[in-house]
């Protein structure tokens, strides 16, 4: 299955790159074919739109969405989850899918 991954970036460190490039390799260990945004958007100093209209472009190739903990507190990962629902995407939670707990973002930082 193509699946997108959507999670918080803004206001981590190394804007939250490792969870992403994670979740992506075990996904990929499962079979999956994996939209990376940590793998599209690979300049820290990018204005936040400019990676948006990249990824959105992506997404919408994929057949659904996979959510990373603290998704909730993400601007961008709301667009892309609300996106991704309003063009019958499914929409499925990382560690539901990879049958375990990933390691969430810190709560405090909101993006």
């Amino acid at each position: 299955m193509k699946l997108y991954l959507a999670g918080p970036m803004t206001g981590h460190p190394d804007l939250n790159f490792p969870a992403f490039h994670e979740m992506a390799a075990r996904l990929r260990g499962l079979g999956h074919e994996i939209i990376n945004p940590a793998e599209i958007n690979t300049n820290p100093g990018a204005a936040w739109t400019d990676c948006m209209r990249a990824d959105i472009a992506q997404l919408v190739t994929c057949e659904g969405v996979v959510t990373l903990p603290g998704w909730e507190r993400s601007r961008g990962a709301r667009i892309e989850v609300m996106l991704a629902g309003e063009l019958g995407m499914s929409v499925l939670d990382a560690a539901r899918l990879v049958g375990d707990v990933v390691p969430r973002a810190p709560a405090e930082v909101l993006a």
